[in-house]
């Protein structure tokens, strides 16, 4: 199949179309990189055109309360050009959990996101993921203070971006699911755990201090992030660090 990945030169996407190659699909990436902007909508009829499938897997340049926006416009014209060009299948990639936690701004983003994708005109697949193994440094940077870092206890199942690749790939090259997916890795870990183990693993010295009111996770009630029955990755985080 012919397939466009848009958003494919991203830390997901390049692994996508890696995968979609080894497969032997003709996956082709695109990005503001290579002319396509999914807000202007410049490059978007000429990359979906002739595509079986899209894969969108670009994303909101900010966490805020301006993200919505950004899905909003880009879903839209992404469709509009997909459904013009009669693409048969439509996939992107979301959260677990993202309907559970309407505190953040960025996961209603991808909630709505999901929502315009259910309502369009062409056959979808959502994947859902856990948190990336690879985001754990940048989580822990927005709550470091000298020699400590500030982490609640959320549950966390992380994955590893190879596996959530691998996982879009594979969805993208079957039948539309016309409905959701999760994916997640194999362990479960409090999330200042985690934060303890990554620490320990690279011979910081810093100690992980447990706060319930820490970064964007505090937000997070329970275990809506985890999911037991999702497809489970193979790789596990001390072999991910390793």
């Amino acid at each position: 199949m012919k397939i466009a990945v848009i958003g494919g030169t991203g830390l997901i996407g390049s692994q996508v179309v890696t995968d979609l190659i080894a497969a032997g699909h003709e996956a082709v990436p695109h990005s503001k990189s290579t002319g396509v902007d999914v807000i202007s909508g410049q490059g978007l009829d000429q990359a979906v055109a002739g595509a079986d499938v899209v894969v969108n897997l670009t994303n909101s340049p900010t966490f805020d309360e301006a993200s919505p926006a950004f899905f909003r416009t880009s879903m839209d014209n992404l469709l509009a050009a997909a459904h013009k060009s009669g693409v048969g299948h439509f996939v992107i990639l979301s959260i677990v959990g993202a309907d559970q936690v309407p505190e953040l701004d960025y996961y209603k983003a991808k909630v709505l996101q999901e929502q315009i994708l259910a309502a369009g005109p062409v056959p979808y697949s959502i994947v859902r993921a856990t948190q990336f193994m690879e985001f754990m440094d940048a989580v822990m940077s927005w709550t470091a203070d000298g020699e400590t870092v500030r982490l609640p206890a959320t549950p966390i199942q992380p994955i590893a971006a190879k596996d959530v690749a691998n996982a879009v790939a594979q969805v993208a090259a079957g039948a539309p699911l016309n409905g959701i997916r999760n994916i997640a890795g194999p362990e479960i870990f409090p999330l200042d755990e985690l934060g303890r183990i990554t620490l320990s693993h690279k011979g910081d010295n810093r100690a992980v201090v447990t706060d319930p009111t820490a970064g964007m996770f505090a937000a997070v009630k329970g275990d809506v992030l985890t999911d037991e029955h999702a497809h489970l990755a193979p790789t596990r985080y001390t072999d991910w660090l390793s």
